[in-house]
């Protein structure tokens, strides 16, 4: 079992000094079976006047931190260790029931997942459905594993990945015209394809390994990455990352699940000062596996 290592640094810039609102960071991983969280860290300049831990509706762990000084920087500086044990081939042991597509949840399970299965964005047209379910078989049944993974490979091979420094997330439906995007663009748009589908879908940040340096093949390194899971009964959150045309979790790391993005931003917060004070902002990500080195990028 490997154990990765990450280091999250964000570096905010400004002209003169100002005083810092509340902030919530998301960079705890979630523990479970697959991931165990071994050591973490975390140092904020200027020095908090608290720091103190929840965990949000989704049970993500966030800091919530308050500051009592002004400054002209404030920089976070995240470290984590955690043993990652992989699934190199996806484990789709799926109830009979729902082995082929369409099939519906038990009322128990249904009530629960609801909010996961309903749309989030307008689609008049149902432009997203009808692109998902052009991959349905057309002798009436489909098999439930196969459709998931070739609506993310599809993503992955029809989609190009762009980096931007924009914060947010793109409507899925200018994903679908502009066939290009970010990793939560990407993650966004395949939520809401499957979501057409009756399937319920979950957003998911966290961290991606980029073997090596020059690495084409793996996208997303350097800095925070989404993917998406959806739910199969008896196999539970499946992790889909259409970026990289993952299934399973080969390579990633979780920290928080939401319904939606805007639910799982990894760091946010406000300062009180004149706009044109902020001058910018730099963050680096690094992840290590072993004593390997991954790729350093910076935005």
């Amino acid at each position: 079992m490997p154990i990765f290592s990450v280091r999250h640094s964000t570096v905010y810039q400004y002209s003169r000094p100002v005083r810092f609102g509340e902030h919530r960071l998301m960079f705890r991983p979630r523990d479970s079976f697959d991931q165990r969280l071994l050591d973490h860290a975390l140092v904020v300049v200027p020095e908090p006047k608290e720091v103190r831990w929840i965990h949000d509706v989704f049970g993500n762990c966030v800091a919530v931190i308050d500051f009592a000084e002004s400054a002209k920087k404030l920089h976070f500086e995240t470290a984590i260790r955690l043993d990652h044990t992989p699934q190199l081939t996806p484990d789709f042991r799926i109830d009979e029931a729902a082995l082929s597509y369409p099939f519906s949840y038990e009322p128990d399970e249904a009530l629960d997942l609801s909010q996961t299965i309903e749309r989030q964005h307008p689609d008049e047209g149902d432009e997203i459905g009808k692109w998902a379910r052009q991959f349905l078989s057309a002798a009436g049944q489909t098999e439930t594993g196969k459709l998931l993974m070739t609506l993310c490979y599809a993503i992955h091979e029809s989609f190009v990945y762009s980096r931007r420094t924009e914060p947010g997330t793109q409507p899925p439906l200018i994903t679908l015209h502009l066939r290009r995007g970010t990793c939560r663009d990407f993650a966004l748009f395949m939520m809401e394809a499957v979501r057409s589908l009756g399937f319920a879908a979950r957003f998911v940040t966290g961290y991606v390994y980029v073997p090596t340096r020059d690495s084409a093949d793996v996208r997303g390194g350097g800095s925070t990455h989404a993917w998406c899971q959806v739910y199969l009964p008896g196999a539970g959150w499946v992790e889909f990352d259409p970026t990289n045309g993952i299934v399973g979790n080969r390579e990633l790391i979780r920290v928080a699940v939401a319904r939606h993005p805007r639910q799982a931003i990894p760091l946010s917060g406000s300062y009180s000062g004149p706009a044109s004070s902020f001058l910018g902002m730099h963050v680096e990500v690094k992840v290590t596996k072993e004593k390997e080195q991954t790729e350093v990028a910076t935005l």
